[in-house]
Parts: C-alpha cells; sequence; structure tokens
C-alpha cells in the first residue's frame, strides 16, 4: 500500500487538483485513413502505461487513470477515430511490450533519448526537464549534493543518468557520494522527503511541481530546473502508426486544444509547437 493511503498529511494522488474541463475533439479523416490496418480494424490504441506519475498519469479517487497525459491521448485518438485503451504495466516492461507488440504505444513520461531510439521510435509531445524539489526552509544545491540521500523513481531518467552523474562527480571530487534512494512511485518519493527519509528527490519538472503544490507548502524547489528534453510516446521501431500519431498530435497544436488540455492540467509552459519523431539528439 502506498504511503500517501495510510499516512496522514502526505502528498496525495488527486486531491480535487483534477480539473474539471475536458476538450472536445472530432475525428480527422484524412489522418484516421493513414491507420495502420490492423488498428483501425480493433478500433483502439493500446497503450502501455505505469502510474503514479502525476500530474502526467496517475488514478482519481475513483481508481479512474487520468492525467495531461491521458487527456492528450485520448484527443489524439479521437482524431484517429480510435478508443485509448489504457493498460497499466511496470515502467520498464511498457518499451519491451512495445516492442513484442503486446502495445501500439507507451505513455508513460518517457524521455526521448539516443539510446532508448536504439529500441523504439518516440513521437515527441512535450519538453520538461529536470527540478529537484527539498523540504521548505532547507538549502539543498543539487550540483553540491555530495553525501546526501536523493530519492527518485525507479528506472526514471533521474535514477538511470542524472543522480549516477552527480554521484560520480563527487567522488572524482574526493567528497561522499550520493546515497540514491529509489522507489517504484512518485508518490513514495515525495512522501519520503516529507517525512525525512530522504533530504532531497529528483524528479521531471511537471511533476515535482505537481508534488509541490500537493505538499500543503512543506516542500518547495531546490535550485532551477536543467536539462531539457522531450517526452515522448514510444512505438516499435519503424512502426506507420509513428507518422500517423505526429500528424494527429499536430492537428492538436495546430487547432489550440493540445494547449488547452496541458494549460488545464497547469503544465502549459513546457508545450511545443512542432511535433517531432525521435527530436532527441543527446
Amino acid at each position: 500500500m502506498l504511503l500517501s493511503v495510510v499516512l496522514a498529511g502526505c502528498v496525495h494522488n488527486s486531491e480535487g487538483l483534477v480539473p474539471p474541463a475536458t476538450v472536445h475533439v472530432d475525428r480527422v479523416d484524412e489522418i484516421a485513413a493513414q491507420v495502420p490496418q490492423a488498428t483501425a480494424a480493433s478500433g483502439r490504441l493500446k497503450i502501455g502505461v505505469n502510474v503514479p506519475y502525476a500530474p502526467n498519469e496517475f488514478k482519481d479517487e475513483n481508481g479512474d487513470i487520468v492525467g495531461f497525459d491521458v487527456d492528450l491521448v485520448n484527443a489524439v485518438a479521437s482524431v484517429l477515430g480510435l478508443r485509448a485503451e489504457f493498460n497499466q504495466a511496470d515502467f520498464d516492461k511498457i518499451i519491451p511490450a512495445v516492442q513484442a507488440g503486446t502495445y501500439d504505444m507507451g505513455m508513460s513520461s518517457f524521455t526521448d533519448t539516443v539510446e532508448r531510439q536504439k529500441s523504439v521510435d518516440f513521437v515527441d509531445y512535450y519538453t520538461a526537464g529536470i527540478q529537484w524539489a527539498q523540504r521548505t526552509g532547507e538549502a539543498i544545491d543539487p550540483n553540491d549534493a555530495c553525501g546526501l540521500r536523493v530519492g527518485v523513481q525507479t528506472t526514471t531518467t533521474e535514477d538511470i543518468d542524472e543522480v549516477p552523474a552527480k554521484s560520480d562527480a563527487c567522488v572524482a571530487a574526493g567528497k561522499e557520494p550520493i546515497a540514491k534512494i529509489k522507489y517504484d512511485s512518485q508518490d513514495d518519493v515525495s512522501n519520503a522527503l516529507i517525512l525525512g527519509r530522504v533530504d532531497a528527490m529528483s524528479a521531471d519538472s511537471p511533476v515535482t511541481a505537481y508534488a509541490i503544490k500537493r505538499s500543503n507548502g512543506r516542500l518547495e524547489n531546490a535550485g532551477p530546473q536543467f536539462d531539457s528534453a522531450p517526452y515522448g510516446w514510444p512505438v516499435k521501431k519503424g512502426s506507420p502508426l509513428a507518422p500517423v500519431l505526429q500528424q494527429a498530435l499536430q492537428h492538436l497544436i495546430d487547432t489550440g486544444a493540445y494547449q488547452k488540455i496541458a494549460d488545464n492540467w497547469g503544465v502549459g509552459a513546457g508545450t511545443i509547437a512542432t511535433s517531432q519523431i525521435n527530436g532527441a539528439t543527446g
């Protein structure tokens, strides 16, 4: 059971922060006509998703999967005349399942990286950076966190790349390494920070902003945002679905529906003007 369920005063998934507004989107025949035949015949997009990672994908009080990513993919599916089917999975199993054809695409705040592009193609839909958080009133410097305990969600960019690189720099400078503490969910990371089990947390910028908003003043930013990179939906390498998703997303961008969806969730600062396939270069 999540700490957010059993500990009073900790971070909760929704806490009334699910926006009531919805954005109506119609099917666009000329884009829908390009959906691969097997997908079109099924009438659905099979999507692998890992929750919770609010505000991008998480469960509301009714147990429904909601979030910015969910609303955006639902809108893309509407453009294509399909129904989005969200299937929960472990984060690190989504890309292998996409490669195997179990899912048509992944949707779990994946950072598009050159390394991941060796396995799948990405349809980029957002730009996020890394943002650390600390307990309010403390002074944590992400560039000098040697010897501190830093919480991360397992298999994220922060877990695999960012915090280990900072820890290696500490060791190279003759200082204590960072003690990276991994948790299965972002809720657990945020609650560990509130409870003092870690000294700081590192997460994608919209996730950190949402955690701070839900913390009732107990958490705040630690340092500035850095290392901005695209979020992307992973699809099978070479899949004809990728350009169709890209066109559907670009339609939402051009009509303003995309920005409205992002603004509804308070993540409008990271929206993009042009969707790319495999836009990451580093």
